[in-house]
């Protein structure tokens, strides 16, 4: 279930490589195609076709216990905080946490590699020289839940149903697949256009299989709580709808003993508890409710994990480094509304936020501030440009602020105040420079109206760090207030950019393609419910994006990046906020693990296992 996979499309977790020292296999050609046993965006593969499991799981891990655990990471309509439907794959409702481990891919990740699939319900592909179409020829033993055959007719039938009426993340992707059809029961045909992106077919390769006997006379996009059809893994067992959901592991699973397979799926059940509050949740924690736990705060971090099965050794606490891209979080403008149209007036608000005061007196100085959108990659760009991206760049230098052609601009680093005159005074001056005029204690906009933000969340955990922001922003003649509402209206105002500014987090990619123009494309600024929530739209954003889903080698991709990253930059559409190259695990000592991990990401909790006899240990058992 947490294995990692194409299905978390923006949080591949995994980080930017140089591919040449990976072997290449010798793909079988027959009749024009070209039959391989997995897929990369370059064409390298780690592992031959004879592979018997991952070289990082343990292939003889035992099966049992249970894992109970908090939503960290959200996809589809998915909510942190509660949940009214289990379909996650549509726009309408709130998606139960934990969805996607009930559903088998065509081929599925390796913690290894930034962008390589093998085969899950597909035993090979078949590839034209043109690189347009794919036969996925599909195992005969695949079977959904309830016994009933996996044929192509279903993956077809997913793809197309994604692709019509899926949320509007899976509709964006999949804009470019022309076509998928089954042309027997084993084989699924996947006709590309000829503008396809270069990932596109490993975002196919990762899409959910429903049953198509399962959704007739059903309507797609409505919520419900009634489990579909699958075929993964696990199947959903006890729930309480907003409170928690449990998925049971499927004893009988027909891909258990695959190569992709092997030694995951280890838990009989895992479990997923809903906490409107952290600090309620991390009580949980303490107390037993949960077993395993991501760390996000640095306070509780530093100072919270004081109690008795700390102390007494029954709950561990292990910082483990990192290598996968850092997720990108900020404060990001709502660009449709008037206020924020002039990025003078967006980067004189970000000189408001004072993050060295932030970092050593909220967050025990843990973090180092985010200034690319491609922070701690080879893909962010450093110094002026080189000559590859001026190539790029210099066809848009009418339509793009001359410090995309000079160093990429950075936050700047304050005297650790919390209220840096200097930073405020230059503030004052970009907007003043953009027509907002003080009257008194207030700001005016150029229209007249004074400016007023509102920072819309669902949950208070940041608003130590808002405040101090705010209260400078004041100091400007703003007025900065914070607004926490419900989860459920929280995402309905998301879904429909109704906000002034908000934070979000967005994973980040080794190999980064389509999923950009989800986040930063024109088309996904005017489409409710993507993940362009600063309503980014310009031609030389999706130009570059073009090129990055184009690039057919890593050189050229990073060259590509690096051009973006300095346009979204100077267009200063968020506040960058902080990072760490590391996690922060927390769990009961109830669980051992492979001595090797994968080389992106920690694996955990996903080819961990439950261990009985440290259980007993520490009276859990």
């Amino acid at each position: 279930m947490t294995q990692p996979t194409r299905r978390t499309l923006l949080q591949s977790g995994v980080a930017a490589m140089a591919l040449a020292g990976l072997p290449r296999f010798a793909w079988a050609q027959e009749g024009g195609e070209t039959e391989t046993h997995g897929l990369s965006s370059f064409g390298d593969l780690k592992y031959g076709p004879d592979f018997k499991h991952f070289a990082y799981v343990n292939p003889d891990a035992p099966k049992g216990g249970t894992l109970a655990v908090q939503i960290k990471q959200a996809i589809g309509n998915q909510n942190f905080d509660t949940f009214n439907t289990l379909n996650i794959y549509v726009l309408r409702g709130d998606g139960a946490a934990g969805m996607s481990g009930t559903f088998d891919t065509l081929m599925a990740g390796s913690g290894d590699e930034p962008d390589a699939l093998y085969g899950l319900v597909a035993k090979s592909i078949r590839i034209s020289d043109d690189r347009l179409t794919y036969r996925f020829i599909l195992r005969p033993e695949a079977r959904f839940h309830d016994g009933s055959r996996l044929t192509a007719r279903d993956a077809a039938f997913s793809l197309n149903v994604l692709k019509e009426k899926g949320h509007p993340i899976f509709r964006s992707i999949l804009t470019q697949m022309a076509s998928a059809e089954a042309e027997a029961e084993d084989v699924l045909r996947v006709q590309l256009s000829p503008e396809r992106s270069r990932d596109l077919h490993l975002t196919v390769a990762g899409m959910p299989i429903f049953s198509e006997r399962y959704w007739q006379g059903r309507d797609f996009e409505a919520s419900t709580l009634e489990a579909p059809l699958g075929s993964g893994p696990y199947k959903v067992g006890r729930f309480e709808q907003g409170r928690f959901i449990e998925f049971e592991r499927v004893p009988d699973y027909w891909a258990k003993d695959l190569p992709v397979n092997v030694g995951q799926n280890n838990f009989d059940r895992i479990r997923y508890e809903y906490f409107r509050d952290r600090t309620v949740a991390f009580e949980a924690f303490k107390n037993g409710t949960l077993n395993f736990h991501e760390e996000y705060t640095s306070r509780i971090w530093a100072t919270g994990y004081d109690f008795p099965a700390v102390r007494e050794g029954r709950v561990k606490k292990e910082e483990i480094p990192n290598e996968s891209p850092v997720s990108i979080q900020g404060w990001y403008f709502n660009t449709r509304r008037d206020a924020f149209k002039d990025p003078r007036i967006r980067e004189a608000i970000g000189l408001a936020f004072d993050f060295e005061w932030t970092n050593t007196n909220i967050m025990f100085g843990a973090y180092e501030r985010t200034t690319s959108y491609f922070e701690n990659t080879d893909m962010k760009a450093v110094g002026a440009p080189s000559p590859e991206e001026l190539a790029l760049l210099e066809p848009f230098r009418d339509k793009l602020p001359a410090s995309v052609f000079g160093e990429p601009p950075v936050p700047p680093v304050s005297d650790g105040s919390g209220q840096d005159r200097r930073l405020l005074r230059r503030a004052d001056e970009l907007l003043r420079a953009a027509g907002c005029k003080r009257e008194g204690g207030v700001l005016k906009l150029p229209n007249g109206q004074p400016f007023t933000i509102e920072f819309l969340d669902f949950q208070s955990a940041l608003q130590p760090h808002t405040q101090p922001f705010q209260a400078n922003l004041k100091r400007l003649g703003i007025e900065a207030r914070s607004r926490i509402v419900d989860a459920a209206q929280y995402q309905r105002r998301m879904d429909e950019f109704d906000f002034d500014m908000a934070s979000r987090s967005l994973g980040g990619s080794a190999t980064p393609g389509d999923g950009l123009r989800i986040v930063y494309g024109s088309q996904a600024a005017q489409t409710p419910g993507s993940r362009n929530i600063a309503g980014i739209a310009h031609p030389a954003v999706d130009a570059l994006i073009e090129r990055i889903s184009q690039a057919k080698t890593r050189p050229d991709l990073v060259i590509a990046c690096r051009a973006l990253d300095r346009v979204l930059r100077s267009g200063h559409y968020w506040v960058p906020m902080w990072y760490k190259a590391e996690d922060w695990l927390a769990y009961w000592d109830q669980f051992s693990r492979p001595e090797t991990k994968p080389r992106f990401g920690s694996g955990a909790p996903g080819i961990w296992w439950y261990d009985a006899e440290k259980a007993k240990r520490i009276g859990r058992g």
